[in-house]
């Protein structure tokens, strides 16, 4: 080994490195890593940045980029979450948006040979119904397992710290309300733990073989309600909130008088209050133990540095960005749409293609028609001949598990420019789930036209289909992303074996012969 490979330092790319974790992060990262920060956003992308910091451009919906994103990246960290909207028409859960882009980031790091994956999702409660938001967290980690790179999954509870939202949150109601009115979830437990040992935390795990392919519950040093935590707060911002318990949990007025009092769109507060009605209690583990040992922050000391010195909180030095990102969103009225549809046993993202294809205008008869010009694709008007859509079969960047379809005509499309629509069906946690989704699409039509038209004609052909596909599987072939056990470690490999280059869909054999 030269001495300048010995000399060379570890890369580190970080998804969500303009979030309050990454933002953290990135400067405990700098003195023995070279350190790449992913953002969706030009905006970010395009800043200066003083101290080192490589920021390359990625949309995380898109595989092509998010494999150049993590090009010579030897440990990549996963800090995303997908509760705002990135379109101005979402049609899609938060959750199958989590599970997507989890399953891009773990295909994009095999594919680049990524040494270790690391995850900060949040702590498994130990009731049996678990929320949207707990739930969601836990399948991005199956996801992220689920391919041939080592992962090391952290799991938190409330983490404190200048600029979290969670954070905001709290400070906010205490510092507005002047009285306190405690719904049942207020009497929950968590462990609240400093950002600072949550950074600890992830750099002790990055290289570190002890923890792949393993879990870790993090929390603080003190176990208390989120009563408590009110309590602390008012006593830290010096204000005398009086405190009134009331039985009830009612997740739609926790969650619009949260929203309204803490400033915090409702998009992101919903998910955490249904969560709250969880115990978070982290489990005992090494790692925990280590930070315990070595000085962990209290959760007085950590809210100290949350919040400035007229008792506002401290907000993430990147979220004036925020406000022109949503405008860009806005004046691109682009569509994402994303169904996650049942796959029957014994076929793959290539076949439910197929399938689409044969099925739809059998569905739509005699409205749609479905003509396949070798790799093209057209969907017209049954009655009239007109090409509604044309997609082009993207074999180059296909699989048997993912197959990808551009936008590139029709009558009710825009095509060219910045925004490229397009067309994809891909299995997920190694063919668990099939998810179909639509990005980037742009509509001819007036957008209020197209909210009362076409956008509820994919979704009533999109549940169609799934509710065919559950046909044709049989009973108990629609299966949850995860195991019905506690586990969420990966399931055994699927077909076809590792490293085989299945046929494409028939539909396009022709055209690609062999």
């Amino acid at each position: 080994m030269s001495s300048e490979e010995k000399d060379r330092r570890p890369v580190v790319a970080v998804a969500g490195a303009t979030g309050f974790v990454g933002v953290n992060l990135l400067e405990a990262l700098q003195e023995d890593y070279e350190v790449v920060g992913l953002t969706r956003s030009p905006t970010r992308a395009a800043e200066k940045d003083d101290n080192g910091v490589e920021w390359r451009h990625c949309d995380l919906f898109a595989m092509d980029q998010v494999e150049a994103a993590l090009e010579g990246v030897e440990y990549a960290i996963y800090l995303v979450h997908s509760m705002l909207p990135t379109a101005r028409l979402t049609q899609a859960s938060f959750l199958d948006l989590d599970v997507l882009l989890a399953d891009n980031f773990a295909r994009a790091a095999e594919r680049n040979g990524v040494k270790q994956i690391l995850y900060l999702g949040g702590i498994r409660p130990q009731d049996d119904e678990l929320s949207r938001h707990m739930l969601s967290r836990l399948e991005v980690e199956a996801v992220l397992s689920a391919r041939n790179v080592p992962t090391t999954a952290l799991r938190a509870g409330l983490i404190v710290g200048p600029g979290g939202s969670s954070m905001r949150v709290l400070v906010n109601l205490v510092r507005r309300l002047p009285m306190m009115i405690l719904p049942s979830w207020t009497t929950s437990k968590s462990a609240p733990i400093a950002i600072e040992d949550v950074v600890r935390a992830i750099v002790r795990c990055i290289g570190n073989a002890d923890t792949y392919d393993q879990h870790f519950d993090l929390g603080g040093p003190d176990l208390m309600t989120y009563r408590e935590m009110m309590k602390r707060t008012a006593e830290v911002l010096d204000v005398k909130r009086p405190m009134l318990n009331t039985p009830f949990f009612s997740p739609r007025f926790s969650t619009a008088w949260v929203a309204t009092f803490a400033g915090v769109p409702r998009a992101l507060v919903g998910p955490l209050i249904e969560s709250l009605k969880h115990s978070v209690v982290p489990e005992e583990n090494w790692l925990n133990d280590w930070l315990h040992d070595t000085e962990p922050r209290t959760f007085e000391d950590a809210l100290l540095r949350s919040i400035r010195e007229d008792g506002k909180p401290v907000k993430n030095p990147r979220s004036k960005l925020v406000k022109s990102d949503k405008s860009k969103i806005r004046e691109a009225a682009t569509v994402r749409s994303v169904q996650r549809l049942p796959l029957p046993e014994e076929t793959d993202a290539a076949w439910a293609t197929d399938e689409y294809l044969r099925w739809l205008p059998r569905f739509m008869w005699p409205f749609i028609k479905v003509v396949v010009r070798g790799a093209v694709v057209d969907f017209k008007l049954g009655l009239f001949g007109l090409i509604l859509l044309e997609l082009t079969h993207r074999k180059e960047l296909s699989r048997h598990d993912r197959q990808l379809l551009e936008i590139t005509g029709g009558a009710l499309a825009k095509v060219g420019g910045s925004h490229q629509g397009r067309l994809e069906f891909r299995e997920v946690n190694r063919g668990r789930a099939l998810i179909a989704a639509i990005h980037d699409f742009r509509p001819k039509l007036p957008w209020y036209l197209y909210n009362l038209s076409q956008a509820l004609v994919h979704l009533l052909v999109m549940k169609a289909f799934g509710w065919h596909l559950g046909k044709v599987a049989g009973p108990g072939a629609v299966k949850p992303l995860l195991p019905r056990s506690g586990s969420v470690s990966p399931p055994a490999p699927r077909k076809p074996p590792a490293g085989s280059q299945p046929p494409p869909p028939k539909a396009f054999e022709e055209a690609h012969p062999g």
